[in-house]
C-alpha cells in the first residue's frame, strides 16, 4: 500500500495545493512595470518631446520675428535717409539758387544804399573833380557801382548759408552729384554752333533742370535739336 500509484483524487488534491499557480499575477504585474519602462516605448514618446519643444520654438521664433525684423529695420531707416537721390538733389540745387537769388537782392540794395549814404556824408570833391562827367551822373554810377559789388558778392554768401544749413555730408553728397549731373550735361548736350533762330539751342548748360523729369524732357529736347539740325542741313 505504501508503493502504490498516487489516485486521481490525491493528484487533484497536490495539483490545488501547488503554489505555481499564484505566480501569473506576479508576472503579469513584473511585465507590466518592465513594459513601461521597455526602450520601445521610450523610443516612442522622446519624439513626441521633441514634437512640442519645436513646436514651442517656432512658436516663440514667430512671436519674436517680428521684434527682430523691425529693430533692423528702425536702426538701418535713419541711415537710408541720409542719402542723397537725384529728386532731393534737384530741389536743394534749386533752393541754392533761391538763396543765392535772395541773398543777391539783399546784398545789392544794400550796396546801393550804402554807397550812396558814403557819399551823400563824405567829401567827394576831389573824386568828382578826377571824372570829366556831370557831378550827379558821377554819383548815380558810383551808387550804381557799389550795389552791383553787393549783387556780386550775394551768391557767395548765399551758398554759404545753404551750406551750413544743409550740413557738412549733405554738402558732400551734393557736390558728387553736381559733377556727375555736370558730366552727363556735357555728354548728352548738342553742338551750339548748329543753332539758328529756327532751331535755338535748348537749355546748353542745363540751369532749368529741377527734376528728373525735366532731365529727361532735357534729353529729348537735345534729341530734337540734333532732328531738326539734320532736317534743315
Amino acid at each position: 500500500m505504501i508503493c502504490t500509484a498516487p489516485t486521481l483524487r490525491s493528484a487533484a488534491a497536490s495539483l490545488r495545493v501547488q503554489p505555481t499557480y499564484f505566480t501569473p499575477c506576479t508576472y503579469t504585474t513584473s511585465s507590466t512595470v518592465r513594459s513601461t519602462d521597455s526602450p520601445s516605448l521610450r523610443r516612442s514618446q522622446l519624439p513626441l518631446t521633441k514634437r512640442n519643444i519645436a513646436l514651442q520654438d517656432t512658436r516663440s521664433a514667430s512671436t519674436a520675428s517680428p521684434s527682430s525684423v523691425d529693430t533692423p529695420s528702425a536702426a538701418a531707416a535713419p541711415a537710408t535717409s541720409t542719402v542723397l537721390n537725384w529728386n532731393d538733389f534737384f530741389r536743394l540745387r534749386w533752393q541754392r539758387r533761391f538763396w543765392q537769388l535772395g541773398s543777391s537782392i539783399g546784398t545789392g540794395a544794400g550796396g546801393f544804399v550804402g554807397g550812396a549814404a558814403t557819399l551823400s556824408n563824405a567829401d567827394v570833391d576831389p573824386f568828382i573833380s578826377q571824372i570829366p562827367l556831370d557831378p550827379f551822373v558821377t554819383l548815380g554810377i558810383t551808387c550804381f557801382a557799389a550795389g552791383g559789388a553787393g549783387w556780386l558778392l550775394g551768391p557767395i554768401l548765399g551758398t554759404a548759408v545753404f551750406s551750413w544749413r544743409i550740413g557738412r555730408s549733405r554738402k558732400q553728397q551734393m557736390g558728387e552729384k553736381e559733377r556727375e549731373f555736370y558730366k552727363r550735361v556735357k555728354k548728352y548736350r548738342v553742338d551750339p554752333s548748329g543753332g539758328s533762330v529756327a532751331n535755338p539751342v535748348p537749355d546748353y548748360y542745363g540751369e532749368k533742370i529741377a527734376s528728373v523729369a525735366g532731365y529727361r524732357q532735357w534729353l529729348k529736347d537735345q534729341r530734337t535739336f540734333n532732328k531738326k539740325r539734320h532736317t534743315y542741313v
